[in-house]
């Protein structure tokens, strides 16, 4: 099956830096241990932050209950549950946190998952689908391990991430080695979210 081109700037909204305000660029992660220890930080933030990101760390400690917390505090959520299954699981999942009012949520990079997510979603383009092409802690070494042997990293996420973008994401998790190149690649016509900042003890 041959995969359609990259979108082109008439098909996209442009996504540059000037597109999103300073206040948003920044999403703090809530890797806590309960959703009370998250609750506090993000009351101790304030108006500093504005955006979370909810992983899996709290699936099964009222990880709904933080997330719709957070949406009427008028924060922006993202939900970074890196969804991997079969098309029909993955789109249902989607749709539900369509009603949840989530900003971004995380797709494992497989075209038939994206192109579920994205179905998932329908026009409620607000909520943008993230294909997360490599995990940022892995390297070629690891990847050796898992059976992928002789890979570059790099190469690897911009070749996962063109097949993704034509699949229909909106943008890419990416560590910060591999920003200028995927910019490079395919313009700014995408987001990228880099989870890279990390306090000083971690």
């Amino acid at each position: 099956m041959t995969l359609p081109a990259l979108p082109t700037p008439h098909d996209m909204p442009l996504l540059s830096d000037k597109d999103i305000p300073v206040r948003e660029r920044l999403i703090v992660a809530l890797d806590t241990n309960t959703v009370e220890q998250a609750k506090e930080l993000v009351t101790a933030l304030g108006d500093t932050v504005w955006f979370y990101k909810i992983g899996l760390s709290l699936i099964f400690d009222n990880y709904w209950e933080l997330f719709d917390w957070l949406i009427k505090q008028g924060k922006k959520a993202f939900a970074d549950i890196k969804v991997y299954d079969i098309p029909e699981t993955v789109e249902a999942s989607v749709k539900k946190l369509v009603g949840r009012g989530a900003s971004f949520a995380t797709v494992h990079a497989h075209e038939n998952m994206i192109r579920a997510a994205v179905k998932g979603r329908g026009e409620h383009t607000e909520l943008k689908i993230l294909a997360v092409t490599v995990l940022t802690s892995l390297d070629s070494g690891d990847l050796a391990e898992m059976g992928v042997p002789q890979v570059n990293v790099k190469e690897l996420v911009l070749a996962r991430a063109k097949r993704m973008l034509q699949a229909g994401c909106d943008g890419v998790i990416s560590s910060g080695l591999e920003v200028s190149s995927l910019r490079h690649e395919y313009g700014d016509n995408f987001l990228i979210v880099v989870p890279g900042i990390r306090p000083v003890e971690n």
